[in-house]
């Protein structure tokens, strides 16, 4: 029977197995920390800001007009213009007045302004989005109070009216990278284990083998040997001298005659 010979070298499937899980691996450190530049840091500061109960003061806008940046295709950009608003809000946390922005990013766009419009090509487009929230706030919104969130250590002269990241943008950014980490590590784990034993099984395998081999060798020389046996036996009987028989060790002249046969 041959023997069973033990490889330890990783197959194709299990190659790939191995290279699927380091790539999701690299995948999960590479997306950590790129969510965590991009949106993790900003997600923790507009946490920082508490929540608080606003009333609007006044709804200013001023005569100054402010550019944006519009696109109308892959290589066309432009300009345009639009004026800006300003809304003034009494905020309960600090119980002071303070610039209304709408979220973090157009607080970062125009910090002097409340409201930065979509930035379309027509000036007249852009005044008039301006406008409606202008009249929202002083028809809708002037005698009510509403939730604003407002941080004391970094803006205290600013209030937002909503925030642009929230608990959910900070489960997701630190979610799915670590999911893809540990299912990376998982399927490396797993692959390496089931080489591992079936390693030690083939070695078990080989070991039960050798020794069945061994059991027939022994099992199939030995009617040979029992036959040997008995030859040499037989052999051993011939070579004994025949004088060792009783009756041969008698000449026939040598029987005595009974004196009654003599008389007759």
């Amino acid at each position: 029977m041959a023997k069973i010979r033990v490889s330890y070298e990783y197959s194709e499937a299990e190659d790939k197995s191995i290279r699927l899980g380091l790539f999701l691996i690299a995948c999960g450190i590479l997306s950590l920390f790129i969510l965590g530049f991009c949106w993790l840091s900003p997600t923790l500061h507009s946490l920082q800001s508490k929540p608080a109960n606003c009333t609007v003061v006044s709804v200013l806008r001023p005569e100054e007009m402010f550019e944006c940046v519009f696109t109308c295709g892959l290589d066309c950009r432009g300009t345009s213009l639009y004026p800006c608003l300003q809304i003034f809000v009494n905020n309960s946390e600090s119980n002071s007045v303070a610039l209304l922005h709408f979220d973090e990013q157009q607080l970062v766009l125009n910090p002097k302004c409340s409201y930065v419009p979509p930035c379309e090509r027509d000036n007249q487009k852009n005044r008039d989005s301006v406008l409606w929230w202008e009249n929202y706030f002083n028809k809708e919104v002037s005698s009510q109070s509403f939730t604003c969130f407002f941080n004391q250590q970094r803006r205290p002269d600013d209030v937002l009216w909503r925030r642009s990241h929230d608990a959910g943008v900070l489960l997701h950014c630190v979610l799915w990278p670590t999911v893809s980490l540990l299912l990376g590590s998982l399927i490396v784990l797993l692959t390496v284990c089931a080489r591992s034993l079936a390693a030690r099984a083939e070695a078990l395998q080989k070991r039960k083998c050798s020794y069945e081999v061994c059991q027939d060798l022994s099992a199939a020389a030995s009617p040979t040997e029992r036959g040997a046996a008995k030859v040499a036996g037989g052999a051993a009987l011939a070579a004994e001298p025949e004088a060792a028989s009783p009756s041969r060790g008698l000449p026939l002249f040598d029987v005595p005659v009974r004196r009654r046969d003599r008389e007759h």
